[in-house]
């Protein structure tokens, strides 16, 4: 299906940050008014903490069910939490620390596990906790994702293998900057979201978010992501969106 993405553009990083909590507070009270619960899948990346420290602070943090809150995680590397580079470390320093979740509605990829392991244990606790019948795939409200210089989503690389993603649902690679083993949600999994929500901050991005909306033959990982039934919105800052000489509002799908 092709899609049109809806695509916002803030002044700076700091708008960026406040219209990224706007949509993550509406898609929690949005999801918990229509079926009394919210999952939510975070990415790593300098661009979404100031969101997440944004979160933890009023009047956000109060206007959340975070009872009704469950956090997951798009891609982890596989390294020890308190390793700088670990996405659910890092979360848990900017904000999980500082809002009423329960413990047990946190679900950070197992990145201390050998990684095909850890792979199949993130694998069976979504099914578990969605569960999901045989030949049905996990539906979070929303997924929020970035984008690499290179044009990767999540841990989703462009050199990674098709046949590596084919039916899986979390699959182990090796990749990126730091040139690590990784945990990552495929695109059947990322594709099934209610709402997926890249986050794109800061000028250097702007070359490959030009790639991304104008050559659509480029084949690159971001541009895979395509919700099935869902939304796709493109939040980005000035920087990031600075090289479009598309006008933004006749976007179609990428």
């Amino acid at each position: 299906m092709t899609l049109k993405p809806e695509v916002i553009v803030t002044s700076d990083s700091t708008e960026l940050a406040r219209a990224a909590v706007r949509i993550f507070v509406k898609a929690a009270k949005d999801s918990v008014a229509r079926k009394g619960c919210f999952t939510v899948a975070l990415s790593g990346g300098s661009t979404p903490r100031h969101m997440n420290r944004m979160l933890a602070q009023e009047p956000h943090c109060s206007s959340i069910a975070w009872g009704k809150t469950h956090i997951f995680w798009a891609d982890e590397r596989c390294v020890p939490v308190d390793d700088p580079a670990s996405n659910y470390g890092t979360a848990r320093r900017d904000f999980l620390g500082r809002i009423p979740i329960p413990i047990d509605h946190v679900h950070p990829m197992p990145g201390e596990a050998a990684p095909e392991e850890g792979a199949e244990i993130y694998r069976n606790e979504l099914k578990t906790l969605f569960a999901s019948k045989e030949g049905e795939f996990p539906a979070f409200d929303l997924i929020l994702l970035g984008i690499g210089l290179d044009g990767h989503t999540a841990s989703l690389f462009p050199a990674t293998p098709s046949a590596a993603l084919s039916k899986k649902w979390v699959v182990a690679v090796k990749g990126g900057t730091p040139d690590v083993h990784r945990l990552t949600l495929t695109y059947h999994i990322l594709n099934r979201a209610n709402h997926i929500c890249f986050l794109v901050s800061g000028e250097s991005k702007a070359p490959i978010v030009k790639v991304t909306f104008e050559n659509k033959q480029a084949g690159l990982p971001a541009q895979k992501v395509q919700p099935i039934n869902g939304r796709l919105t493109w939040l980005m800052d000035q920087q990031a969106s600075s090289l479009l000489t598309t006008t933004l509002e006749g976007l179609e799908g990428l």
